[in-house]
């Protein structure tokens, strides 16, 4: 049964063409990882679906009485909110449901025969749906889904504009777990998350028995969960079945013969054009040449598509600080309250240091009171000499007016037009893309323009918050290989351990010094 059709969808950001002609069908109980690079328009694709995003051309159709349940990680939680509140909101339909089933029941004392059939029946279809979405077990699932997701030890009566950025992640995908819906949209839940939690996530998608489509960079998790794969490239969208490794197998396996395909016409192409250019003036071989060239004139022309430019990764190194980066001395971190007990931390030079541990025990607090952007409670940080930091913030705090070029240039003002260009092609970013204003590009785009103001500045520590989130996989090849290179010093939070597990000299578990769990 088809859940959604999508036909002849094309859309575009002025110039610039998304997807050209796509069409998709999804049916019930299907798992779809939705694949491509950075900008290729995978979350652009969910907003159309879901009805956010008008398309240029073509049209969107959903089955009726589907309920659809969209993670989005921009969604604004409002202050006076507890944690409990949005989650227990999932339920907001049902609660609607159980308004009009209590005015049916008033109705049924003044209803004549045939009134009193058809409300029995509505009233029946609504306890049915009541039932399969456990409205009389609200509380309990609240609790249970709360628990799973780490957010009891949060504390499930907490002022949600108070979370981190994980913890708001979780309590959204807590709140469309518990809705239940009848297709699952993710774009990128793994961001944010700690190991436990996708790990949990994981075990979740994989016994769901509704359908999903999920966009996901994180390879690992893609193999686990999905059955299908659709693939977003040049504007086309392609189906695959199986996991991203098969997707990656066949897809090689015809690019491989597509290739090939062109190599061999294009010699046969080569050839006709010089029999036609030997042979075309001369009587005796003049009709063969004209036969060559209707043969030339008739040709399916084989196209490969342009390759797209892959980051290369630089970091410039400056001269060599002192023997210690930091030092701390019985540091208490947090805002209001502690977020740690009392540490006694040092950093030596040369160290490649990953921060891990849940969300919201402070890892991100840390890195900025380290570094002295946000004071700590009690305690003294003591920084080395001749430091020079590259700091990555999780998230973009203000959101620029400004194009690719005029971001790097205001912080390069020496720079020439082609240095510019030429910094941000290196990070992957097409013509296109560099003049595009950052706040249209996709969350990965806009990494990777922020990546590249450290990239050309000269550091000897890279302080980084969650550098790979919104990254694609040739994006985080890229920059894992840089960090394994790089002859400085590395601090950084990060989820993933196959991206570190080549360069990390240690891991600190920063759940060992929290007060929050």
């Amino acid at each position: 049964m088809s859940i959604l059709n999508v036909e002849h969808l094309s859309h575009g950001f002025g110039d610039r063409a998304i997807f050209q002609d796509v069409s998709f069908r999804l049916l019930k109980g299907e798992h779809i990882g939705l694949v491509g690079a950075n900008g290729e328009g995978k979350s652009t694709f969910m907003n159309i679906i879901t009805g956010k995003l008008m398309p240029d051309e073509g049209k969107v159709e959903w089955s009726k009485n589907v309920q659809v349940g969209y993670l989005d990680q921009h969604t604004v939680l409002e202050k006076g909110m507890t944690v409990r509140d949005v989650l227990a909101s999932a339920f907001d339909s049902l609660f609607a449901w159980e308004t009009r089933m209590n005015e049916i029941c008033d109705l049924l004392g003044t209803a004549d025969e045939n009134e009193m059939e058809a409300y029995m029946e509505e009233l029946g279809t609504i306890q049915d749906l009541l039932d399969a979405h456990d409205f009389y077990l609200i509380d309990s699932k609240v609790e249970e889904v709360a628990a799973a997701l780490g957010l009891t030890e949060i504390g499930i009566e907490r002022d949600v504009t108070e979370l981190s950025g994980g913890q708001r992640t979780k309590v959204l995908l807590g709140k469309l777990l518990l809705s239940k819906p009848d297709i699952l949209l993710l774009d990128e839940p793994t961001n944010y998350l700690d190991v436990n939690h996708i790990e949990w996530l994981k075990r979740y998608l994989i016994d769901y028995e509704n359908a999903f489509i999920l966009i996901s960079h994180d390879i690992p998790f893609l193999n686990e969960v999905v059955n299908l794969i659709y693939h977003m490239d040049h504007q086309e969208l392609n189906r695959y079945v199986g996991n991203y490794d098969k997707f990656m197998e066949v897809y090689e396996m015809k690019q491989s013969q597509l290739e090939a395909a062109y190599n061999k016409q294009q010699k046969e192409i080569a050839d006709l054009k010089d029999f036609v250019a030997r042979n075309k003036a001369r009587v005796a071989t003049r009709n063969m040449a004209m036969s060559r060239q209707k043969k030339l004139d008739k040709m399916d022309i084989i196209e490969l598509n342009a390759e797209r430019p892959k980051p290369e990764f630089h970091f410039k190194t400056a001269r060599v600080p002192s023997r210690y980066i930091f030092q701390t001395k019985d540091l208490v971190i947090g805002y209001d309250t502690p977020l740690s007990s009392p540490l006694t931390l040092e950093m030596e030079r040369g160290s490649k240091i990953v921060l891990s541990g849940a969300n919201g025990i402070g890892k991100s607090t840390l890195l900025k009171s380290i570094l002295g952007l946000i004071p700590s409670l009690s305690g003294s940080v003591t920084l080395g000499d001749y430091l020079e930091i590259g700091y990555y913030e999780q998230e973009m705090s203000v959101m620029p007016e400004t194009t690719c070029i005029e971001e790097i240039w205001n912080e390069f003002p020496g720079y020439t037009q082609y240095e510019v260009r030429s910094a941000l092609a290196k990070c992957g970013l097409t013509t296109k893309h560099i003049e595009s204003k950052v706040k249209v590009l996709s969350g990965g785009e806009q990494s990777k323009v922020r990546l590249c103001k450290i990239l050309n500045r000269e550091s000897n520590i890279l302080v980084l918050d969650e550098p790979t989130n919104h990254l694609d996989v040739d994006a985080k090849t890229a920059l894992a290989q840089a960090l394994k290179e790089y002859k400085g010093s590395i601090l950084m939070v990060c989820h993933e351990p196959d991206f570190y597990a080549d360069f990390a000299t240690a891991v600190w578990d920063c759940s060992k010094w929290t007060t929050m769990l």
